[in-house]
């Protein structure tokens, strides 16, 4: 035994976001689009804040990977900005301020906490909610 400590997980800080751009993944998940750009509002438009490649199920990132494909604006090299029209809960361990991130905000291991069928992109959340947390 290497001593009397506990490793003390809390909940995950959350917020329902608009997936805005996608590229692919890597090793066997190459020939999917799987790593993905999430953005909350701010003044009326989408703020990118993180990204994240982890949560989802094999057959929810088959489904995205054919939205991506069906559904992408414009390309900038490997990145698809795509229609924003999906939301998903994003799932973060903590949160700080961030002059390097145009949403003022950075995350800590940011990851999909669930798919949010019922919601529209409207439905989403605000800046404002990540910058309460910085609070918490």
């Amino acid at each position: 035994m290497r001593g009397d400590w506990w490793k003390w997980k809390l909940d995950p800080l959350a917020v329902d976001a608009v997936l805005v751009y996608a590229q692919s993944g890597s090793g066997r998940r190459a020939s999917l689009f799987t790593d993905y750009t999430f953005a909350v509002w701010h003044d009326g438009a989408l703020v990118p804040f993180c990204k994240a490649y982890s949560g989802l199920t094999d057959a929810e990132l088959a489904e995205v990977d054919r939205f991506v494909r069906a559904h992408t604006l414009e390309r900038f090299g490997p990145v698809r900005a795509v229609t924003p029209e999906l939301v998903f809960e994003i799932g973060f361990e903590g949160i700080a301020r961030s002059r390097r991130h145009k949403s003022g905000v950075a995350v800590r291991f940011p990851r999909i906490l669930r798919w949010r069928r019922d919601k529209q992109p409207e439905g989403a959340d605000h800046l404002s909610a990540l910058e309460v947390l910085l609070g918490a």
